[in-house]
């Protein structure tokens, strides 16, 4: 360490306090990060150091004496009579060898570890009393936290009852899945809300939302770890506790080893290194504890941290890259979206040559100008994202990025809707939203015309045959002649998917037409509750809300989108072509005797008769909830060619399992 007087350090561990405290402010309590972790765990390690060689410099505020976040005040608060603590972390396997030396020499001898991996979500702890689950809630500071009870209660994954009448509380990680996170993600940005930074953060702001169905609808995951009463338990490790925690019902990591001393930990570290951006959900190291819960209990704990675990972090994986231009795109809602282009490099198994700026703010906030030297790492290991710029190499002659303040397709003014950051064009008529909104209307899960993709559409559009989708049921053989490539077979074919589409039911209408925040399912739930278009267009709020999932954000969009009336309009043209307004589907409540009635069905393999979304909408109709992945609650698995990992799971499990033919055969004694 360089030389440094009490003055200097004292001057300096000022400003890392003020920094640490508003970076801690930002990833824990407004789950928005201004950094990446690896930028807090350099300022923080610095502090560390400071107050190591000057201890007396040490305040009440310090981040190195604070645990967690602190609670937000719309939530009722729990404390927690026995501290959730945070936990130390180490960055090398230098630091790693000193850590196990410790504990070596207080324990004196060789000790077991369960090694585990270090998820990228928030801790929480579950309260049973005789087997019944009465409380939820956020570690907070460490000492209270958040009551989360009701919003905790939707994650499919924690049981509401246990096999068993214990009383006793269990802690683990709430988090999002990586395919949840891009999902997610990419709805907010088409509404023109801020993105979440990383899978964690999503977690985290799903978890503490007032309304439980805003949680539900974010489909959160969790891994319970720790046991933390062990009355009426013969637990005497760690891996002990992880096997009976199983065994009760509750989700755990099945990556999770024990391994003697220092070696095994290091095999484990580099072979989840390898494939971590393999796994469905983040993690940012592995987590050692002694295995030994009596160990455990002596080694005890210091203000903050449990001695008798430590966190290795993997360090951050990132690239270098020159932003070349940034471009600007509008989805169907109006919302631009800034993108860098940038020279090709490789960054976590893959080239990368473009990142999503999301949003002016994040522009602005980072400083990134065209010509910068970027750093690029993957937000949540999926999505390319810039880190940082590298200040160093920013060329002379450097200026801003130019925010546009008109919309580069039509020239409107661009504004920010209230509570937005986006930028919007809102001219109904703007060409590239109309484009868009068309491809949407015509997509697999719309009004699914096979054929009628962005190509196809651009043509129509420039050439003038099209200008809303009421007009596509006006084209004729003699519009798609025009079009590039179109011979008699396509004409025919594009034709005969169209003329199709207006016996869909309205639910495909309804999601179709693009009304803000109503996707598929809520436009089936509609349709089913109300009947046909006709009645949901006079549908009052009041009467919205009382349909089941629906909320004041959706109901509110609702009754806009038809008050307009070009709108009206359209709707009017529509059903002077016959487009059907009526739910035709079967409703999931009168099917009682269909084979996957109330049954959780997972869909795998290459299907000959089917196509997978095809077939997850009519498992629906007959009350089949049709989910991603095999769990011990999947009552059955529909296997086609080649099936897979999801296969031997469900052997391994139990899990009735069928294939094509048989699938058929349920399906034609339902219609029965």
């Amino acid at each position: 360490m360089a030389e440094i007087t009490k003055e200097q350090a004292n001057e300096e561990l000022a400003g890392l306090r003020t920094k640490l405290n508003e970076y801690r402010e930002a990833y824990y309590t407004k789950d928005a990060p201004e950094v990446e972790d690896n930028v807090y765990d350099q300022q923080y390690n610095r502090l560390l150091e400071l107050e190591g060689q000057f201890p007396d410099l040490v305040t009440p505020d310090s981040p190195s004496q604070l645990v967690g976040d602190v609670t937000l005040p719309d939530f009722n608060k729990v404390t927690h009579d026995i501290p959730m603590l945070s936990m130390g972390d180490v960055f090398s396997e230098e630091e790693l060898a000193e850590y196990n030396d410790r504990i070596e020499k207080n324990v004196g001898e060789e000790v077991d570890y369960n090694v585990e991996l270090k998820i990228d979500g928030l801790a929480i702890s579950l309260v049973y009393e005789n087997g019944v689950l009465v409380q939820g809630s956020t570690r907070g500071n460490g000492t209270i936290g958040e009551n989360v009870t009701e919003n905790l209660k939707t994650i499919s994954t924690i049981p509401h009852k246990l096999s068993r009448p214990l009383s006793f509380e269990v802690r683990g990680e709430c988090f999002m899945s990586k395919k949840e996170f891009l999902r997610l993600n990419e709805e907010r940005e088409k509404e023109g809300l801020q993105v979440f930074a990383n899978p964690r953060n999503a977690a985290a702001g799903s978890l503490r939302q007032l309304d439980p169905k805003v949680t539900a609808s974010r489909k959160l995951d969790t891994f319970m770890y720790t046991i933390v009463t062990f009355d009426d338990l013969n637990v005497a490790t760690q891996s002990e506790a992880l096997k009976t925690l199983k065994e009760l019902g509750f989700h755990v990591n099945p990556s999770a080893e024990v391994t003697k001393g220092l070696s095994g930990v290091k095999e484990y570290i580099e072979r989840y290194g390898k494939v971590r951006d393999d796994l469905d959900y983040g993690i940012d190291g592995v987590v050692l504890k002694v295995n030994d819960l009596a160990t455990q209990q002596s080694l005890g704990n210091t203000v903050k941290v449990p001695r008798w675990e430590i966190a290795y972090k993997f360090p951050p994986e990132q690239a270098e890259s020159v932003v070349r231009e940034i471009t600007w795109t509008i989805g169907r809602t109006g919302v631009l979206t800034p993108t860098a282009v940038m020279d090709p490099v490789q960054l976590a198994g893959t080239t990368v040559a473009r990142a999503t700026l999301h949003n002016e703010d994040m522009i602005k906030q980072k400083d990134i100008r065209v010509g910068d030297t970027v750093l690029l790492h993957k937000a949540g290991d999926i999505i390319p994202e810039v880190s940082q710029v590298v200040l160093s190499k920013r060329p002379e002659d450097s200026v801003p990025a130019e925010i546009p303040t008109r919309c580069p397709y039509c020239d409107s003014e661009l504004i920010h809707l209230e509570d937005e950051v986006a930028l919007r064009c809102i001219n109904p008529k703007c060409p590239a939203q109309v484009k868009e909104q068309l491809t949407h209307f015509a997509s697999r899960n719309a009004m699914n015309i096979d054929g009628l993709g962005p190509k196809i559409i651009e043509q129509l559009y420039t050439k003038s045959l099209i200008k809303d989708v009421a007009d596509l049921y006006k084209l004729t053989t003699d519009d798609l002649e025009t079009l590039d490539g179109f011979k008699e077979k396509s004409i025919n074919n594009l034709l005969t998917a169209i003329d199709n589409s207006k016996s869909n039911s309205v639910e495909r209408l309804i999601f179709g037409l693009g009304i803000r925040h109503v996707g598929a399912k809520a436009g089936r739930i509609l349709a089913e509750s109300f009947g046909n278009l006709d009645n949901l267009m006079a549908a009052t709020k009041e009467q919205i809300l009382e349909v089941n999932t629906m909320g004041d954000i959706i109901a509110d969009s609702i009754i806009m989108y038809f008050a307009n009336e070009d709108v009206q309009k359209l709707i009017s043209e529509l059903k002077s072509f016959n487009v059907n307004m009526d739910f035709v589907g079967s409703s999931n409540s009168n099917e009682t005797n269909s084979h996957f009635t109330d049954k959780i069905v997972v869909i795998t393999g290459t299907l000959t008769n089917y196509k997978r979304s095809e077939l997850a909408n009519i498992l629906e109709n007959y009350g089949a909830k049709v989910t991603g992945s095999v769990t011990k609650k999947t009552d059955i698995l529909i296997a086609g060619e080649k099936a897979g990992s999801k296969l031997t799971k469900a052997q391994q499990l139990g899990t009735q399992i069928i294939d094509e033919a048989t699938l058929s055969d349920y399906l034609d004694d339902a219609k029965e």
